[in-house]
């Protein structure tokens, strides 16, 4: 699957959609104190102290930042104690990484950005009955959580390490954030009547974001995650969407069943970090 610009800045503006949401969720909740300000086609978000909403997202598809526009921004997290976090596809206009270069951001990670063509013509490779997936709704957030935050608590040790790590009050706010305000789906997969694993969906403008999934220790390798996709990959096609799109850490578990189901390597992004 090749990716264009055009395709990269529809991606990124999906992703720019779901942190402003559930970045202006998050300040309805605690009643302000968050900010989420367009910038250059993309925005700057802070939800909370810690928050995985906490970045600058989208950059490089409609323009660069002018000198006076990152001052601020700089500003407004310095102002609550928050590191400026800038994800920036390596599609994005090159000036903008000079640029953020220039002003003292780091490069501190990257990120796999991978997609697939709807409807997908692949298969599941789940053993009929083995694994069940289900939507999971708001009478077992907790359980729902509980798999999630257990899973990131043990992080697969195949790729490159995360350089970033959310305590589970911080994921339970995020989550109920994005349900709530962006329209994230959550579900649950059992194996052999256990609960196994979890996993959520955001569909926008035919796009479908796979934002997140974990399989707990004890079942992991046993097509738990396969099963999760497969689910969301029908979910999606038969609300119409054309792509669906996956984010991993480089070289990990989670990409190597992404692309083992299909999915393409589109683009990176770099983390850059400035203090």
């Amino acid at each position: 699957m090749f990716c264009s610009t055009e395709l990269a800045a529809r991606i990124e503006r999906a992703e720019t959609d779901l942190i402003t949401m559930g970045s202006a969720a998050a300040a309805e909740r605690l009643g302000g104190g968050g900010f989420t300000v367009p910038l250059a086609g993309g925005v700057a978000s802070f939800a909370e102290p810690g928050s995985p909403l906490n970045k600058v997202a989208g950059l490089g598809f409609a323009g660069t930042p002018t000198t006076a526009e990152l001052d601020d921004i700089e500003k407004r997290y310095a102002a609550a104690e928050s590191p400026v976090q800038i994800e920036l596809a390596h599609l994005a206009d090159p000036p903008l990484a000079e640029l953020l270069t220039a002003r003292g951001y780091r490069l501190v990670n990257f990120e796999n950005v991978l997609g697939i063509p709807l409807p997908d013509a692949t298969t599941s490779s789940v053993p009929p009955g083995a694994i069940e997936v289900r939507p999971s709704d708001d009478t077992e957030f907790d359980l729902w959580l509980d798999i999630v935050a257990e899973g990131f608590a043990h992080p697969d040790s195949q790729g490159v390490a995360s350089h970033e790590e959310f305590p589970r009050d911080i994921i339970a706010n995020a989550m109920r954030d994005l349900t709530a305000a962006a329209g994230v789906q959550r579900y649950v997969a059992t194996r052999d009547d256990q609960v196994a694993g979890a996993a959520s969906l955001r569909l926008t403008n035919g796009i479908a974001q796979l934002t997140g999934a974990a399989t707990l220790p004890a079942h992991r390798r046993q097509g738990v995650q396969s099963a999760l996709l497969s689910t969301r990959l029908a979910v999606a096609t038969t609300a119409g969407c054309d792509i669906a799109v996956i984010t991993t850490q480089p070289g990990s578990k989670s990409q190597q069943n992404a692309q083992r189901r299909g999915f393409a390597l589109l683009y990176t992004r770099a983390i850059l970090l400035k203090d």
